[in-house]
């Protein structure tokens, strides 16, 4: 098999178990109180770390880019909007709300080279902008400005990667495998939501609410973020950030009306359950004209 075939096969494996761990980490939380969530968002954040600290191990420590924590502190500010989100408008129509703005955010920086990233191109365009267009189909403004910092969460490491093929640039020689920017990314959103969280406890004078009840699936749900994010980045690098952005932003809001339907009775009555089928009609058109526009 060709290494385009390879690369493929990975990217598309790599963003189907993104899109189920996606949908689902938020899951073994729903039970618990979580109070305002600046708690709950730290413990989720060293759940996080926890894992990139196990993958830069693997991976034998590649080099660190400070400059790759800003996308983790960009991805830690629009979390902590995130149990406020779930607890008013639930868990299903935040994720399908702010992962629609995150796909358009995201795959719009990538597709036409915002922020100083190259443009990416694809071999079928047409097909990616319907793929794209047909992932983004709702909003709310706390979901809305949550996805839109969730897009911008890459930008700092596809700009290494670009400029790193430019002598001229600081950035010269980075290295092009994605995975290898974890442990910057991830510690940038550990601190950041740890600066948070200090002074969220200098605002309640040293009383913050904790609910040690929720430390634990805190932990999980952080654990399954991060595999899920370090599959996402194996997907960048396999199927670029313009195909894996509409794919694995999208389809997690499906995952997440499942558990909402199945298991929370979040959504009830006929006209809901078929407006969500129309939803998931839209939604898996829209990742797969985004995956045929690759081939």
């Amino acid at each position: 098999m060709s290494n385009n075939g390879t690369d493929l096969i990975t990217g598309f494996i790599s963003s189907s178990v993104a899109v189920l761990l996606f949908g689902s980490n938020f899951v073994p939380l729903k039970k618990y109180d979580t109070g305002d969530g600046m708690f709950l968002q730290w413990v989720l954040c060293a759940a996080v770390w926890l894992v990139a600290l196990v993958v830069n191990l693997v991976l034998r420590c590649p080099k660190f880019w400070p400059f790759a924590m800003v996308g983790g502190c960009i991805w830690a500010t629009g979390n902590i909007a995130v149990v406020p989100i779930i607890k008013t408008i639930g868990l299903g129509l935040g994720i399908l709300i702010w992962g629609s703005f995150n796909a358009l955010t995201g795959w719009a920086s990538s597709r036409f080279g915002w922020f100083g990233m190259d443009a990416e191109e694809v071999s079928k365009p047409v097909l990616n902008y319907i793929g794209a267009g047909l992932s983004v189909v709702r909003g709310c403004s706390l979901a809305v400005i949550s996805g839109i910092f969730y897009g911008s969460t890459f930008v700092p490491v596809i700009y290494i990667k670009d400029h790193s093929k430019r002598n001229d640039s600081i950035y010269a020689g980075a290295s092009q495998y994605d995975l290898d920017y974890v442990f910057a990314h991830f510690s940038g959103i550990f601190l950041t939501s740890t600066v948070y969280f200090l002074a969220y406890c200098i605002a309640m004078k040293n009383n913050p609410k904790l609910y040690p009840e929720a430390v634990l699936p805190g932990f999980l749900s952080g654990a399954l973020w991060a595999i899920a994010t370090c599959c996402w980045f194996i997907a960048n690098h396999s199927l670029s950030a313009v195909v894996s952005f509409p794919i694995i932003t999208a389809g997690p809001g499906l995952i997440a009306a499942m558990w909402g339907v199945f298991k929370f009775k979040e959504i009830q009555g006929l006209q809901n359950y078929l407006l969500m089928i129309l939803a998931f009609c839209i939604i898996l058109t829209g990742a797969l004209c985004t995956a045929f526009s690759k081939i």
